[in-house]
């Protein structure tokens, strides 16, 4: 059974003083592909540590956080530009546009997303989507940019049907992570209307730790606790929801 976290930011600081031990869990309890989400330029060279370190399980994506569009974001911007030139990602991401925070950028924020989506078509990737409080600013975006070369993954999925197969009409995965297991994350009471072919695994960890481990620290062994709940709305296997979802992220990320 090979499962596939599409989105865990293993980079980061929660995972500094075990970092190598949480992956090995992981991999472990069959989790043995780990895409690895840009934030900002800070967060690079971790990635790059990460990667050199398990390279035959790590997979990185490049890309401007919404929430860390500031002032400097043309610099960001360029970083990211720069760092597709000079090497191979799996993926544009995570971008979008988060307006739970600050609505400060909102402006700089859809430019950033209108752009980066640009360089995914460029580079012929796909896009890894941040949406926080911002459906319709960021179906605006999609909407503009709709073409046969936008697909993706909509991370961390929150939304309600009509919203899933809009999503899903604009050629995106849905990803699904630990908000499944949550007794008011609302997902779970219409997901069983989505068909598996458009789901995909996620843990967001070191966030969102699916039941029972809400409000701790969450890791990527734990896509696992995912990939039980979705057999249970679906009515499979975990093996056939890991045997989908895995082939659905290959169709995605192209590895």
């Amino acid at each position: 059974m090979i499962l596939t976290d599409t989105h865990t930011h293993l980079y980061s600081e929660e995972f500094d003083q075990d970092r190598s031990q949480v992956i090995q869990k992981a991999i472990d309890a069959g989790v043995s592909r780990f895409f690895i989400p840009s934030i900002d330029s800070g967060y690079t060279p971790k990635m790059y540590e990460l990667e050199n370190q398990f390279p035959e399980n790590i997979f990185l994506m490049m890309g401007l956080h919404p929430t860390y569009v500031k002032e400097n974001y043309l610099e960001e911007l360029a970083h990211v530009e720069a760092e597709l030139q000079n090497r191979k990602f799996y993926a544009i991401g995570e971008i979008g546009i988060d307006l739970f925070w600050d609505k400060t950028f909102i402006k700089q924020q859809q430019h950033a997303f209108k752009h980066q989506i640009q360089l995914a078509k460029k580079y012929n990737l796909a896009i890894n989507i941040h949406c926080r409080d911002a459906f319709d600013e960021v179906f605006e975006v999609l909407e503009s940019e709709k073409d046969d070369k936008l697909f993706g993954i909509f991370h961390c999925f929150t939304g309600n049907l009509q919203q899933a197969q809009q999503a899903i009409s604009l050629g995106m995965k849905l990803g699904i992570g630990g908000v499944a297991t949550f007794k008011n994350g609302k997902i779970d009471q219409f997901l069983e209307q989505i068909a598996l072919k458009h789901i995909v695994l996620e843990t967001d960890s070191p966030y969102l730790a699916p039941v029972p481990f809400r409000g701790k620290r969450n890791e990527s062994s734990y896509t696992v606790l995912v990939a039980q709940k979705l057999a249970q709305i679906y009515k499979v296997s975990v093996e056939e929801i890991a045997r989908i979802t895995t082939e659905n992220s290959k169709a995605i990320f192209g590895i």
